[in-house]
Formats: structure tokens, C-alpha cells, sequence
């Protein structure tokens, strides 16, 4: 039996989950969309024939018309929080994109409501469903090359406002650590399999960037073990582009993984990699495991199947806790000049 969704949040990301990403996964049938700006609907309606029936502007209003069994947010940050407790009121379940709350307090009242109302709740944490760090991930369980030690991440991007134009990002005020970085630090958990102990972070936002808040950041993280990972991200890099998950460098007991991930469309068969150097040995290639749904469809397909089996899902907002703690840790250390420990749990 197909799982109904409704979809909540329909502007420019909203339509695009729409339309390039739901009907990939087998098993959804979307049954509405949802947004309080007419002028969305309107557009929704003409990128995906929906009719107008199945277009309203509110979230009860939809649940009420459909009746789904689980609600998809694609909203702006400021909607996740209030639709995802309103879908879990309703009884229905939800996925909904990162970070799913402004505050890790506000995020475990979710997780609360979630789990008294026996509902599953997923935040779609995307970059984990590639090839590239699932491999990774395998290697270090494997233990072939013993314990990690020192990791090396770096982001760059130059991103800056067009022809007078300036998107959502440039006035966020934190639009690196809370809207990007959030993916490197939930990757950090998901390869390593440990959770983060401390945090000491440093944010850079020169006059000339275009953006409201610091679009560049460094920070070292400690993680159980002692394991560190060196962090440097940037929107405003005059560096070579990375891929959207940064190039990684991971030094192990007895030798090194590199790798990188999640390039845009067109180069994702050669940003897809990674490769293991052993001590006294040669650099080879790791071969990547075969992925049905990458992305935002890997999101949505491990959703679907956590719901038809019962069970909590990767990446469930209980889990989601740990990196969104990261987050919120890098911005208050970022504002403190001081380390920020994590708690355990």
C-alpha cells in the first residue's frame, strides 16, 4: 500500500522536492501541498499539473481534506519546528528537512511528542545516503586500518549576491554553521560512529561578503576516543570548489582515507570518491557500494520503510539530536571565544 504525503512548504525547494525527488521513490503517492502564500500554490500548480483541490493554505486544511499518513517539510527554517508539532498533533508522521528546530530544547520536545504518540519523526539529513561516505563508514567499522585519529574536513564555496539580488541565505544569521555546516558535522557522526565530546569554533565575516551573518568558520571537534577533526568552512572561498560534503582527510592507526561527495548533479560520477592509503603501500581506490536512492530520495525511501516496518529510521530526530547539539555548541562557542562541551546522550 502506498504511503500518502502530504507536503508542507512549496516555494522553490518545496517544488523541487516536488517534482525531482518524490516521484523517484516507489510507494509514495503525494495527496496535497501546502502554503500560506497564494503565490507558491500558483506556481505549484503549474510545475506539477496539481490540481487546485489538492492545494490549500494551511496544514489542517490539508490533513483534514487528505487525510495522509505522514506530512513531508520543506518549509523555511522558521516553519519546521511549528508544522512538524502540528503534523505529530495530528497523528501523522513526519520527515522533515534539517535543522527540523532553532534550538536543541525545542528539537527534543519533537522528539518527545513523537515518541508518545507512537509516530515516526525523520530529519533528512541527505548527505549520508551516498556511496562515498557509506563506504567510508564500513571501512572504519571494519577496523582494517585500526583506531582514527586526526580528520581534516574543508568546505568551500564562493557564493555572493547577483545583479542587486540576495537570497534567503545571505540574511540568515548564522548561514554557515546552522545552514550548511549542520551536514558536515552530521556526517562527522555518521563515518566516525562516535559522538562529539567538545567543540571549539571561530567564525570569520568580512565587510565585503554580502551576508548578514559570518559566512566562514573554523573549528576543531573531539570526539570519543580522542579522535579530532579539523573543520574549515567558507561560503565566500577564492579556493577550488568542493563538493558539497568537503573533501575529507582521515588519518587512521595504519593508514589514510580521503574522499568527497555530493557534487551537483552533472559531476557526481567523479565527486563520488574516496580511496585508502596504507602505511608503506600505494594509494587505491575504495570500492563504492551500490546506492538505489541517493540524496533527498534516499532520505524519503528510508522514511517510507521505517514507517512499513515499524521501526526508527536513520537519521530519526532522537538521532538528529546529537547534530544539531553540535550545531548549536559551535555557535555559542563561536560567541563565547571559549571550547563548548557536548553532552553524553
Amino acid at each position: 500500500m502506498a504511503l500518502r504525503i502530504l507536503q508542507a512548504g512549496m516555494g522553490g525547494w518545496g517544488r523541487d522536492w516536488a517534482k525531482e525527488v518524490v516521484p523517484t521513490v516507489e510507494g509514495i503517492e503525494p495527496v496535497g501541498y501546502v502554503d500560506t502564500s497564494p503565490e507558491s500554490l500558483a506556481l505549484t500548480r503549474k510545475a506539477l499539473g496539481a490540481s487546485e483541490g489538492s492545494c490549500f493554505d494551511s496544514l489542517e486544511a490539508g490533513i483534514e481534506a487528505t487525510e495522509p499518513d505522514a506530512v513531508l517539510v520543506t518549509a523555511s527554517l522558521v516553519g519546521h519546528a511549528p508544522l512538524t508539532r502540528a503534523a505529530l498533533e495530528a497523528g501523522r508522521h513526519v520527515l522533515v528537512e534539517k535543522p527540523f528546530a532553532p534550538s536543541v530544547a525545542e528539537a527534543r520536545e519533537l522528539v518527545e511528542l513523537a515518541d508518545r504518540s507512537g509516530l515516526v519523526l525523520m530529519v533528512s539529513q541527505n548527505y549520508r545516503f551516498f556511496p562515498a561516505p557509506r563506504a567510508v563508514r564500513a571501512l572504519i567499522e571494519g577496523d582494517t586500518l585500526g583506531e582514527p585519529g586526526l580528520v581534516n574536513l574543508q568546505f568551500r564555496w564562493n557564493v555572493r549576491p547577483g545583479q542587486g539580488r540576495r537570497g534567503r541565505i545571505f540574511a540568515d544569521p548564522q548561514p554557515l554553521l546552522m545552514d550548511m555546516s549542520i551536514h558536515h558535522f552530521d556526517l562527522m557522526r555518521f563515518v566516525l560512529g562516535r559522538e562529539a565530546r567538545e567543540i571549539y569554533c571561530r567564525t570569520s565575516h568580512p565587510d565585503w561578503s554580502g551576508f548578514d551573518g559570518p559566512p566562514s568558520a573554523v573549528a576543531t571537534v573531539r570526539f570519543d576516543g580522542d579522535v579530532l577533526v579539523s573543520y574549515q568552512g567558507s561560503w565566500v572561498s577564492a579556493g577550488p570548489r568542493t563538493p558539497w560534503a568537503g573533501e575529507w582527510r582521515m588519518e587512521l592507526e595504519r593508514g589514510e582515507i580521503t574522499w568527497t561527495s555530493r557534487g551537483n548533479p552533472g559531476e557526481r560520477a567523479r565527486s563520488e570518491r574516496a580511496s585508502v592509503h596504507t602505511l608503506g603501500g600505494e594509494e587505491q581506490p575504495v570500492e563504492l557500494p551500490t546506492v538505489r536512492h541517493v540524496d533527498r530520495a534516499g532520505s524519503l525511501e528510508e522514511f517510507a520503510r521505517a514507517i512499513r516496518e515499524g521501526r526508527e529510521p536513520e537519521s530519526s530526530g532522537r538521532d538528529n539530536l546529537l547534530s544539531l547539539a553540535i550545531t548549536a555548541a559551535a555557535i555559542q562557542s563561536a560567541a563565547s571565544g571559549r571550547p563548548v562541551e557536548l553532552p553524553e546522550g
